[in-house]
């Protein structure tokens, strides 16, 4: 019956999880040891919706046990990329923007409109931001890494690939565990969880944890009024309540409530490289506004020192419930399963936007600035199996809201710094005209006062006494409302031709239906400098030459500033279907050697560019982006070698997307491009080896990755405008794409007597080169690093207790996990072609830029107890 392999699932999880895709670990106490050593058979993972061994299974799959998790340090999906050769997760300027890629391909940013290209599922729960699956993910019985599109199973289509966590399951056998654990940067953390029977058919699991951790990001107030002097830090809890009801041998219900909240400082991002603006911020701010420059504005050593005067504090919560239903069907061989769930993730946060020590643009933590994700999904499963088929037909439905505010406030150094860079830059152009940083902040006076400029250099600026343009304190509130439905038929079925030969078709047709309402609304009077500079237009041209026009009106009317959003209301609706799937065929040379090659769709759906868009000046485009779609080809060979103790796999992937949507910061707002094609070609290879040396195991896995964008003008895109700024991108290899990713680990955990058991375990990952940034600026490059965790480990043989002291990132690697444009300081694309064909001059790059960091090495000790 389909519940026996279930309540292997549920009632004794440890017994699937107990093995990894590469490191071996003992089961947990209240299961039988193992007779005879660990074997590939083994691995078993869900990724086509029943239980199968790895090696059956046509497709690209991690799949990871609870103790190689644990032993590498993984405790949220940023962790996880230690073990995922091909994979990259990073966050930007909150922990509310994170993003996972496979293969060199992700969605980056800010923006919720975007769904994510690699999608979560947890407990069969698909989150449809990546963000909402990053945090304390407690007891974990295994993840499963699929790679490539999904564009079956797993609630939502998605593009790049699938992270599937399954974590540990009410059982009948009692059982307490608790962990504490210490480390430096003041870490302290403290978990537990409890399982056992209830009666003779509901058993119940309740994990909850904590925890801390100051920063490592040292922070430079500048004009205060921020009282922290460091940032990054952690502090968040998560609990989750389960109970699974068997109310006969066919039926099973599990039910699962979790909640989750963090309370952290961050992120506050560093210069990598300080351009020429560095006199304009540093005058302005108390001490040090930013780092200095290096000699002719090249690139700085890695710091761990950030410049921020306003509060980076950040809330976020996730909180949700979910019921699965599995019902036996003896009379097809089959089992119905029901998954139902609803959840809710909300951000609120606070942001120094420009981050430097000076009193320019921030974010303020009341409300005004965040998102929200309100998500209720069904699905029902119908699958069964007969000698010659497996088939599975399903239905999906999901209801979903997305919202965001976003909020500005203008510090009392914005109009200062403005007048600063708008006499440097006309100037610049013309050394003739008296341009003063004086006789700009009359300019922003007299633009909203004054019907003519020409008095401003009459006097030297004193006009209106040359006093502050913009209005302190809130420039603009915005609201964002995207109401989504989604409904989806499916079918995944193998047919056994003979017992060598399967052939496995799936199809999915999706219905997406989205509406967006808004409402784009300037306050305190901003956006009146703008409207003025505007009737003025003519009076600014005699004056300062009509070359000199667009740069002036250009700075009044940024995003933050321009009059067109005054009361400007957004509608916007949009549906769309699409068919999705796959076809594969594998087949099995002899019980050791699998081949396959397959085909599969995939599919992202279209959105709403959550954000203030610009065309030129005025903001009169759509917030439309359409659907990212991708066909991807593989071709695999699966072996299990020396006694089925050794896994060697290798697929060659060639994919292309087309429509890729680029979310990329452009210096003054984030903007979403549809990137006519991007390809990505290349050869994932792994290894897992469960050595005769009772406890000794290893792992590893290679991908190598040709990713790049294809040939495209400014023709091609939806706003030609922002093809300058996106002008290095024809031809060019993507970001976050290295070129070679590998990984490598090994475990050893046996007993040594006296009733101790003790061991280690070491897990490195490598990364080649690659850009960190959309745009790929040069500066934005991360050169090739290395990675490494490890543990040593001492204990009962019971495991009653256990002693570890571990260590991530042994070696205090530096590296960056985004680079961007500092806001307002500077310009890396001139308005010129080059004879590249790109925008882009490094001569009359200006630009500073800043980063994003991987954290600096972290070390501590936990010990464990189990009852």
């Amino acid at each position: 019956m389909r519940l026996t392999n279930l309540l292997r699932t549920t009632v004794s999880a440890a017994v699937v999880g107990a093995c990894a895709f590469g490191l071996a670990g003992a089961a947990s106490a209240q299961d039988a040891p193992q007779e005879g050593p660990q074997t590939i058979d083994d691995i078993i993972v869900t990724a086509q919706k029943r239980e199968q061994n790895l090696q059956d299974v046509p497709i690209v799959v991690t799949s990871l046990s609870a103790e190689t998790l644990q032993d590498a340090g993984v405790r949220d999906i940023k962790d996880l990329q230690i073990l995922t050769p091909g994979m990259t997760v990073t966050s930007t300027s909150s922990e509310a923007s994170t993003t996972a890629r496979i293969r060199g391909v992700g969605t980056v940013g800010d923006n919720p409109g975007l769904e994510s290209s690699v999608g979560v599922v947890i407990d069969g729960v698909y989150r449809s931001r990546n963000s909402v699956g990053f945090g304390d993910l407690g007891e974990m019985a295994r993840i499963e890494v699929l790679k490539g599109p999904q564009g079956t199973l797993f609630g939502k289509n998605t593009s790049a690939g699938v992270i599937n966590i399954i974590t540990e399951a009410p059982s009948f056998t009692p059982e307490f565990n608790a962990e504490l654990n210490v480390g430096n940067y003041g870490a302290m953390g403290a978990s537990g969880s409890v399982t056992g029977p209830i009666s003779d058919t509901l058993a119940f699991r309740l994990y909850a944890g904590r925890r801390v951790r100051d920063g490592f990001m040292n922070i430079d107030t500048g004009d205060g009024p921020r009282p922290e002097t460091t940032d990054n830090n952690q502090d968040f809890g998560t609990v989750r309540g389960q109970l699974l009801w068997l109310p006969s041998d066919n039926v099973s219900f599990r039910l699962i409530g979790d909640y989750s909240r963090r309370d952290e400082f961050c992120c506050v991002g560093t210069q990598i490289r300080t351009g020429p603006t560095y006199p304009f911020v540093d005058g302005l701010s108390t001490g040090t506004g930013q780092r200095p420059p290096a000699a002719g504005n090249g690139p700085l050593p890695f710091l761990r020192t950030g410049f921020a005067n306003r509060s980076s504090y950040q809330e976020v919560t996730d909180r949700g419930v979910s019921l699965e239903a599995n019902i036996d069907i003896p009379g097809i061989n089959g089992a119905l399963t029901s998954v139902t769930s609803w959840r809710e993730w909300e951000s609120t946060l606070g942001q120094d936007i420009d981050y430097t020590g000076a009193d320019i643009a921030y974010r303020v933590n009341d409300g005004d600035y965040g998102f929200t994700v309100d998500n209720l999904t069904q699905e029902f499963r119908l699958a069964g199996s007969n000698d010659r088929f497996d088939w599975l037909l399903g239905v999906f439905a999901t209801s979903e809201e997305v919202g965001r505010t976003d909020s500005w406030y203008f510090g009392a150094d914005y109009t200062p710094f403005l007048s600063f860079l708008l006499s440097a830059r006309l100037n610049a152009v013309n050394p003739a005209l008296p341009i003063s940083p004086s006789t700009i902040g009359c300019y922003t006076r007299a633009a909203q006062t004054a019907p003519g400029f020409g008095a401003c250099l009459g006097t030297g600026g004193a006009v209106n006494g040359g006093g502050p343009g913009f209005t302190v304190g809130q420039g603009f509130e915005d609201v964002y409302d995207q109401d989504s439905t989604s409904y989806a038929v499916f079918t995944n079925n193998t047919w056994h031709v003979t017992e060598q030969f399967d052939i496995t078709l799936g199809l999915r047709y999706t219905m997406d239906d989205k509406s967006l309402q808004g409402l784009q609304r300037n306050v305190n009077g901003n956006g009146g400098a703008c409207a003025a500079a505007l009737g003025n237009a003519a009076a600014i041209g005699a004056v300062l030459g009509a070359a000199n026009t667009p740069t002036i009106l250009g700075n009044f009317c940024l995003p933050w500033s321009n009059a067109a959003y005054a009361n400007r209301g957004v509608s916007e609706s949009f549906d769309d279907g699409e068919l999705s799937g796959t076809i594969k065929a594998a087949f099995r040379l002899n019980p050791s050697i699998l081949t396959y090659v397959s085909y599969a769709r995939g599919y992202k759906s279209f959105g709403y560019n959550l954000d203030r868009v610009q065309t030129g000046i005025t903001p009169n485009a759509s917030l439309f982006f359409p659907s990212e779609v991708v066909d991807s080809y593989e071709a695999g060979v699966k072996m299990t070698l020396l006694d089925r103790t050794l896994l060697l796999n290798a697929t060659y992937f060639d994919q292309t997307f087309e429509n890729f949507q680029l979310n990329t910061f452009l210096g003054t707002a984030f903007v979403v491009e549809s990137i006519p094609e991007l390809t990505s070609r290349g050869v994932d290879a792994d290894m897992v080896w469960f050595t005769p040396i009772e406890g000794l195991s290893f792992q590893g896995g290679v991908t190598y990755t040709d990713a790049q964008y294809g040939n495209f003008t400014a023709a091609d895109l939806s706003s030609p405008g922002n093809f300058p700024q996106l002008s290095l991108l024809p031809g060019a290899r993507a970001s976050f794409a290295p070129e070679w990713s590998a990984t490598g680990s090994i475990n050893y955990d046996r007993n040594v007597g006296n009733g101790l058991r003790a061991g280690f375990s070491l897990a490195a990952k490598y990364m080649d080169d690659y850009n960190t940034g959309s745009d790929l600026l040069p500066y934005k490059m991360q050169e090739a690093f290395t990675t490494l965790n490890g543990r040593i480990m001492l204990g009962a043989e019971d495991e009653r207790w256990t002693a570890e002291f571990w260590v991530q990132n042994l070696t205090d690697e530096e590296y960056i996990q985004v680079a961007y444009n500092a806001p307002l300081q500077g310009s890396a694309f001139q308005s010129t072609i080059q004879p590249n064909g790109t925008y882009y001059n490094p001569a009359l790059d200006s630009q500073t830029y800043d980063a994003f960091l991987g954290q600096p090495r972290t070390y501590g000790a936990t010990l464990r107890f189990k009852y």
